[in-house]
């Protein structure tokens, strides 16, 4: 029995060890992320706003280019009306009485009224296709000087990431070589508890006799027992795995 039980302290002892190791490496590549700052959020951000102005863009030319042909329709609507009046207006020469013509008659007015209206609506599409187009010119405009910004943005990002990028490579194969040491419920409570924190701190040392996160005061049996490592405990304020204070100065 005694054999066992050291088996299991020497195992939640080399987990603790672990796990802080784990957060340390972790730590350094928070630290990597934090000097580009917010410059891989603004990148998206500008990519994003570029794809969607590159998609009223197209729908805008679209809208033109719909319009466009309605004048043109418009425009061959009126030409027909006016042929269709011309070929009254001839048979109004031949007609026989005043009952034709004045059959005639109305058909005329009727297409002189429809080419009215066509004058009317191509005048409004007219305006709406300048209106379009002066929108478009704007969005075009804006789409450059956002391409511009885009290209900005991305060069000071491609310089940080140059000069952290093997670091960070580094880092992250380390981090995943930790975790290997680790089973996956803790992984999983790990990750939770980075997640949930402002710093990504899910283990954290006992620094003058307080919670390394969160600062608390840690009772003086608590800290014992931390101090052993014969289990895995957590801060009764912040929920963050706790290491004895020499682990990280062995650290």
């Amino acid at each position: 029995m005694a054999t066992t039980a050291t088996k299991k302290e020497v195992s939640v002892a080399e987990k603790l060890d672990a796990l802080y190791e784990l957060q340390k490496i972790d730590s350094e590549i928070d630290k990597i992320k934090t000097v580009r700052g917010e410059l891989p959020l603004e990148v998206q951000d500008l990519e994003d706003e570029l794809e969607g102005i590159s998609l009223r863009i197209a729908k805008s030319q679209d809208e033109v280019k719909e319009l466009e042909t309605e004048v043109s329709d418009r425009k061959n609507a009126v030409k027909d009306s006016e042929l269709a009046i011309s070929k009254y207006k001839e048979q109004q020469e031949k007609v026989r009485n005043n009952r034709e013509f004045e059959s005639l008659a109305k058909e005329i007015e009727f297409q002189e009224l429809e080419i009215k209206l066509h004058d009317k609506k191509s005048k409004e599409v007219k305006f709406k296709i300048t209106s379009k187009k002066e929108t478009l010119e704007e969005a075009k405009a804006r789409l450059e000087f956002r391409k511009t910004d885009l290209a900005t943005k991305r060069k000071e990002l491609e310089e940080i990431v140059g000069e952290t990028q093997k670091d960070e490579d580094k880092l992250t194969k380390a981090s995943d070589a930790a975790m290997k040491k680790i089973d996956a419920r803790l992984i999983t409570a790990y990750s939770r508890l980075r997640n949930n924190s402002k710093n990504g701190l899910a283990v954290v040392p006992i620094n003058r006799d307080s919670c390394g996160g969160c600062f608390n005061k840690i009772p003086p049996q608590r800290q014992l027992e931390i101090t052993l490592k014969r289990k895995i405990i957590v801060c009764e304020h912040c929920g963050r795995i706790l290491v004895p204070e020499f682990v990280a100065e062995e650290a």
